[in-house]
């Protein structure tokens, strides 16, 4: 399965890596994007299994990101993993079509809980 991280910090995206092959993902086909609308551009080239976006990038928000997928048909599954965490962003994220939202700083053992139903 292909997964795309879209994150503005290099190093969290390297985190986030680093955290699904602990939490035993490590053999999937990981791609990263910097930016929105990089993230846009690539979840619609590379047709990734899943998507796990920072909330806040330039260019374009995840959210916007995750809205521009489904309004283009594209249905893969998408989720946040971000710092901030409101009762906004929960309803909002739910609403646009998220699988999951999880909050920094996490582990291993919660990104195996949240993808092991999703990746198998």
């Amino acid at each position: 399965m292909k997964i795309l991280i879209a994150d503005d910090s290099r190093v969290m995206r390297q985190i986030v890596v680093r955290t699904l092959r602990q939490a035993g993902f490590g053999d999937h086909d990981l791609v990263e994007a910097a930016d929105g609308q990089e993230a846009f551009d690539k979840a619609t080239a590379e047709k990734p299994d899943l998507v796990i976006s920072d909330w806040n990038m330039p260019h374009m928000t995840g959210i916007e990101v995750l809205r521009q997928l489904r309004a283009a048909g594209n249905n893969v599954k998408f989720g946040f993993v971000t710092s901030e965490c409101t009762p906004e962003m929960m309803t909002a994220a739910e609403g646009a079509g998220a699988e999951f939202f999880i909050v920094k700083p996490f582990t291993a053992e919660r990104f195996d809980e949240v993808f092991a139903p999703i990746l198998g």
